[in-house]
C-alpha cells in the first residue's frame, strides 16, 4: 500500500515555478508551500492544535533531538509521531546527520540547538564507512548513528516523509574532500534506501542532493540519486555563502530532477529567499526563520518586517496587520505585544509566533495564486 504521490496541476509559463499536490497518509500538502520546523516534536510557543488551526500543512520533526529525548522507542510505544503530538496532518522527519556533523564542524544554529545544549568538542567520536559514533550532548553517552539505524528511528516515528542518512561538509572543504564526502554519502543514501524498501510502512523517502557549490558535483549526485527508487528529492549540503549562489545552484541543479516528483530545500525558508526558490521549480522549503524572527519580536507584514520593541509601538492600539485575519491580529494590539515583549511574558511569544506562521501560510497561497496566473 502507498499513499504518496505527487500531481502538478500547472507549470508557469514564465518561471520553472509550479503549483501541485503532495498526496500523503495524512493529507495533502499543495505545493509549493512552506514547511514550519518543530525541532522538539512542537513548533516552539505553539501546541499542535493551534498549528493545525492556522492550517500548517507539513511539519518537519528533527530525528536527533527526538532519539536522545524522548527517544524514538517511547514515541512508538506512544503510537508514533502524530499520535504523541496529536498531529493529524503530514510530517517530514531527517536522518539525524546534519546535527551530528554540525556538531563536527562546529556550525550547528542556536535554534536547532535543544535549550541548554552545549557544544561538545568531543562529540564526534568516530566517521568510518559504518556510520558516526559520538556523544549524546545531554549525558555524554556514546550513540551510533549509521544509515540503517536512522531509519529505524524514522520508523518508529512514522512520519509521512522520512530522509536517508548524509554527510554535511562544510562551506570551506578541499575539492578531494568534498569528493570523498559525496561518494561515501552515495552510499549511506542508497544502504537507507534499501532498508527502507523492506519495510516501508507507509512512508515516502527523499534523496538528498549534495555536492557543495561545484556543479560538477551537484550533476554526479543529481545523476546517482535519480536512478534509484526515491519518492522525492531534497537539496541539501552548502547551498554557498550568499543569496545569489544558492540562488544559481538552485537553477543549474533543478533541471536534472525528474519533473514528476516533488523537490523540497532543507532549511531555507526566509523572505529574502522565498521568490526565487519558488520560481527556481522548489515545491517546499523547510525553515525555522519565521518562528525564531517572531520571539525575537520580528513580525511579518507586506509593508516588511515590523519590530515590536520600537517605542512608537508602545501606543500603537491598532493590529500588527489591519489586512491580517489571524488570530492575533483578531484579538490584540501591537500595543499589547510591545508590553508582553518588555515583560517578556511568554504569551507574547505564542502570539507573534502564531500571526508569523499565518503569514507564511497565506503569502505561499498568495503564490499559488500567481503561478497559476502566469505572474511569477
Amino acid at each position: 500500500m502507498n499513499n504518496f504521490r505527487f500531481e502538478i496541476l500547472h507549470k508557469s509559463k514564465i518561471s520553472n515555478a509550479r503549483v501541485g499536490r503532495i498526496y500523503t497518509p495524512h493529507g495533502i500538502i499543495d505545493t509549493p508551500n512552506f514547511v514550519a520546523v518543530g525541532t522538539n516534536a512542537t513548533l516552539k510557543a505553539l501546541d499542535s492544535q493551534t498549528v493545525n488551526d492556522i492550517g500548517l500543512q507539513l511539519m518537519f520533526c528533527n530525528t536527533y533531538h527526538l532519539m536522545l529525548q524522548p527517544g524514538t522507542q517511547t514515541i512508538k510505544k506512544a503510537g508514533g509521531l502524530h499520535k504523541f503530538i496529536n498531529r493529524n496532518a503530514p510530517i517530514i522527519t531527517d536522518s539525524g546527520g546534519f546535527q551530528v556533523f554540525s556538531l563536527a564542524y562546529g556550525t550547528v544554529k542556536d535554534e536547532l540547538k535543544s535549550r541548554g545544549q552545549k557544544k561538545l568538542d568531543n562529540s564526534i567520536v568516530k566517521i568510518n564507512e559504518d556510520g558516526v559514533l559520538f556523544r549524546s550532548y545531554r549525558d555524554g553517552s556514546p550513540v551510533l548513528l549509521t544509515p540503517e539505524s536512522s531509519i529505524q528511528a524514522q520508523k518508529d516515528l512514522g512520519a509521512d516523509i522520512i530522509i536517508p542518512f548524509d554527510e554535511l561538509p562544510p562551506y570551506h572543504i578541499s575539492h578531494e574532500k568534498l569528493k570523498e564526502s559525496l561518494e561515501r554519502t552515495h552510499r549511506w543514501e542508497k544502504r537507507s534506501l534499501e532498508y527502507h524498501l523492506k519495510n516501508k510502512n507507509n512512508q515516502a523517502m527523499y534523496a538528498v542532493i549534495h555536492g557543495g557549490v561545484n556543479q560538477e558535483l551537484r550533476k554526479k549526485s543529481s545523476n546517482f540519486l535519480t536512478n534509484l527508487e526515491f519518492d522525492g528529492f531534497a537539496i541539501g549540503g552548502s547551498l554557498g555563502k550568499n543569496h545569489q549562489e544558492m540562488f544559481e545552484l538552485l537553477d543549474f541543479t533543478i533541471p536534472f530532477l525528474p519533473p514528476d516528483k516533488p523537490n523540497h530545500l532543507l532549511g531555507i525558508g526566509d523572505l529574502n529567499s522565498v521568490d526565487n526558490v519558488i520560481k527556481s521549480g522548489i515545491d517546499t522549503m523547510d525553515s525555522s526563520h519565521p518562528t525564531r524572527c517572531a520571539r525575537h519580536g520580528l513580525l511579518f507584514t507586506n509593508s516588511g518586517t515590523k519590530k515590536i520593541l520600537n517605542s512608537a509601538n508602545k501606543i500603537n492600539f491598532e493590529p500588527i496587520d489591519k489586512n491580517c485575519d489571524c488570530f492575533t491580529c483578531k484579538y490584540f494590539t501591537i500595543g499589547y505585544l510591545h508590553h508582553l515583549f518588555k515583560a517578556k511574558e511568554m504569551t507574547g511569544y505564542t502570539l507573534a509566533t502564531i500571526h508569523n506562521l499565518h503569514f507564511m501560510i497565506k503569502l505561499m497561497s498568495t503564490y499559488r495564486k500567481l503561478i497559476l496566473e502566469d505572474k511569477i
